[in-house]
């Protein structure tokens, strides 16, 4: 195996006759959380969000290459992006540089989805956020006893919709999960089919404790979180189930500018200021009900964003269908 030094972000191993390719996210002091480069001062000029596009891009054309696989070190597939960072860029500078990152994590995520060649996703650990949304959107997912799977944005007063794969799963199950941050297992992950194939690690299996309480979990879990978020979340999943993955990323990204513009509250930022940066676990959420929410305020986040430099997402062009098709049969 070749490895790249131990300062990329990005790794990238060389397997048998480099018939299979993995690319391996290293950053494990922080839960492999994403980054993507917007100054040359700071840790996230070798954002991880570019190295994975390149690498992925490469090995997709490269006729020699036959399966790519994703995977992390250390305990974490993917933690999500990296909210605190993305916090001190836009506080320090302007909201744009949030939308930055957003439009280079859709142009990802579609090139996962749409991925011309057998992609793996190896989940042995932690993948939450922004990591579920690279890795649910890969044709094979495999799970272990040691994964771990949540979408806590809400918890912190950000949005990461994954509006696609969340409204395709059976019922409402979808919008449990994104309101509620509930947490799944490898077993539960096949259970409901956000998984492919479950494998045992050869680490120990590790219990979960009970799972009788788990309502009781979903609402404080709820209750916690910020009101204009859950109002967001359920909105985009229900829009997500009469949209294909296209129409899903291109909403998704412009409800997020909204978010970090702040066109309905300061939430995003009062949420990882209290509960990533100072961790007094007391955000004050304005506004802090959900029937003070105005639905009218919840439209203007699915509306263009009337700044004269922001533009609707852009996805590049893309040919391959196999996971939209793959993923329409099983509804």
């Amino acid at each position: 195996m070749d490895l790249l030094n131990d300062r990329d972000i990005v790794q990238v191993a060389f397997q048998g006759n480099s018939c299979v390719k993995k690319v391996i996210l290293n950053r494990p002091h922080k839960l492999n959380a994403l980054t993507y480069e917007m100054s040359r001062d700071s840790e996230m000029s070798c954002g991880q969000l570019s190295q994975m596009m390149n690498r992925l891009e490469v090995y997709e054309n490269d006729s020699k290459v036959r399966l790519v696989i994703l995977k992390g070190n250390g305990r974490a597939f993917c933690a999500g992006g990296d909210v605190v960072a993305l916090y001190n860029f836009m506080t320090t500078g302007h909201w744009s540089f949030g939308a930055s990152f957003f439009k280079k994590f859709s142009n990802l995520e579609y090139l996962v989805a749409t991925y011309k060649k057998p992609l793996v996703a190896l989940i042995d650990g932690m993948v939450m956020g922004g990591g579920a949304g690279v890795s649910m959107l890969a044709r094979f997912k495999i799970v272990t006893e040691n994964t771990v799977f949540a979408m806590p944005a809400a918890a912190i007063g950000s949005y990461v919709g994954e509006t696609y794969f969340l409204s395709r799963l059976p019922g409402y199950f979808g919008e449990y999960l994104g309101l509620t941050g509930a947490r799944l297992d490898g077993a539960e992950m096949i259970a409901c089919g956000l998984a492919t194939h479950f494998v045992r690690s050869k680490e120990k299996q590790i219990e979960n404790g009970s799972t009788e309480k788990w309502m009781v979990d979903a609402i404080n879990s709820m209750k916690s979180s910020t009101p204009t978020g859950l109002k967001l979340f359920l909105r985009s999943i229900r829009e997500g189930r009469r949209q294909n993955l296209e129409e899903c990323l291109v909403l998704e990204y412009t409800v997020v500018c909204h978010v970090i513009r702040r066109t309905m509250s300061n939430d995003f930022y009062e949420g990882v200021r209290s509960k990533l940066i100072e961790k007094d676990t007391k955000p004050e959420w304005k506004p802090s009900k959900l029937e003070l929410v105005e639905e009218e305020k919840v439209d203007r986040c699915f509306e263009r964003v009337y700044e004269d430099d922001w533009e609707p997402l852009q996805l590049s062009p893309r040919s391959n269908l196999v996971h939209e098709n793959t993923v329409a049969s099983k509804l």
